[in-house]
């Protein structure tokens, strides 16, 4: 397996029911965490950046995978435009240069 990035744009998995996608994304953190493979990098942007911040039903998660050596990275203007950029408990700021430097070497998987 090649380097992988986990780009993730929400705090949901799917469409429709906000509760269970809520639900269905510490479910998935839970599980990566405990996955022999690992991304080795978890892009955060849009509303997704609020999973790293303070009140984040997945921060444990989060924490966990930060922990065993997965780069946790949350969009800065993203950060900004939510006035989270002092609320970041996991991982840090990252810009969109970096973004799509991560982008073009690394495969990417949507969330």
């Amino acid at each position: 397996m090649g380097p992988k990035v986990f780009l993730i744009q929400s705090e949901g998995l799917g469409r429709g029911d906000d509760a269970l996608g809520a639900m269905l994304m510490a479910n998935f953190l839970r599980l990566l965490g405990e996955s022999k493979e690992k991304p080795t990098c978890i892009m955060l942007w849009n509303a997704g950046v609020r999973l790293a911040c303070e009140g984040s039903k997945g921060i444990e998660h989060l924490r966990r995978l930060a922990e065993q050596g997965v780069e946790i990275l949350a969009c800065t203007t993203c950060l900004e435009y939510f006035d989270l950029a002092d609320k970041l408990l996991v991982g840090k700021p990252t810009t969109m240069v970096k973004t799509i430097e991560s982008m073009l070497s690394c495969d990417i998987v949507s969330l």
